[in-house]
């Protein structure tokens, strides 16, 4: 589709399908892995070269349909992955953010700030403690558990094909199955990760080793197969 890959921007989010305050969020998995993603270096792809940046910081509001409307998007660490190992100066920029409902990073930036995600052990009236061993019991105590949850992603890829600009988007929405009782995050999870198995033991990937997945698993398949499962990924260029 491109020649050129100037920017890649990746969007993800997993979020209870009825958001609740004071966070607007539910446990959709672990809270340390939660945790992990708000406190850890993002690693990007700014001008060519793998950098890192803040978690918790570069707000910017992103648009889906109804009922989900305007939500927020922010760094976090970890879902870049391999990809900026994969593309350092192949890809001009190529980031990743968490998307969630508006207000929840800044409360969860607020968590940070005041110390409350730090894994060193602090004297509380001669009981030593980590604030994040806290936090953690805290969030898992009063977080409601999402029985209904929705993954969100919007992946924008801006680039040439020859002399012509050109803008390539990838959309989806799944949902909490109501059939099998499997979460969105569940499927989104499970169903890529048994697709690629699956691939592996047909020969449809023949490249042997421990390899990155953008470097060895075709696109165009894993998204028809993803689709059979009922994870439909849209493509539009614009």
């Amino acid at each position: 589709y491109l020649d050129k890959t100037d920017c890649v921007r990746i969007r993800v989010g997993g979020l209870p399908q009825e958001p609740k305050p004071p966070l607007n969020y539910a446990m959709v998995f672990s809270v340390e892995g939660l945790i992990n993603e708000y406190i850890e270096p993002c690693m990007i792809l700014k001008d060519g070269k793998i950098t890192y940046e803040d978690p918790l910081v570069g707000f910017e509001q992103v648009e889906f349909p109804e009922p989900f409307g305007r939500l927020e998007a922010f760094n976090t660490s970890g879902g870049t992955s391999t990809l900026p190992l994969t593309y350092e100066d192949v890809v001009d920029n190529l980031d990743y953010k968490t998307i969630r409902y508006p207000g929840h990073g800044h409360s969860m930036w607020v968590l940070m700030k005041l110390g409350l995600m730090d894994s060193t052990e602090h004297d509380f009236a001669g009981t030593k403690v980590a604030p994040r061993t806290v936090l953690e019991g805290l969030l898992t105590e009063n977080l409601p558990k999402a029985e209904k949850d929705a993954t969100l992603m919007r992946i924008s890829i801006e680039g040439w094909k020859g002399t012509e600009s050109r803008k390539i988007e990838y959309n989806m929405i799944d949902y909490y199955d109501e059939d099998t009782g499997l979460t969105s995050m569940m499927r989104t999870t499970a169903f890529p990760a048994a697709t690629i198995a699956v691939m592996l033991a047909d020969g449809t990937i023949e490249e042997k080793g421990v390899l990155p997945p953008e470097r060895v698993v075709p696109p165009e398949p894993f998204i028809e197969a993803l689709g059979e499962r009922g994870i439909e990924i849209e493509r539009r260029i614009v």
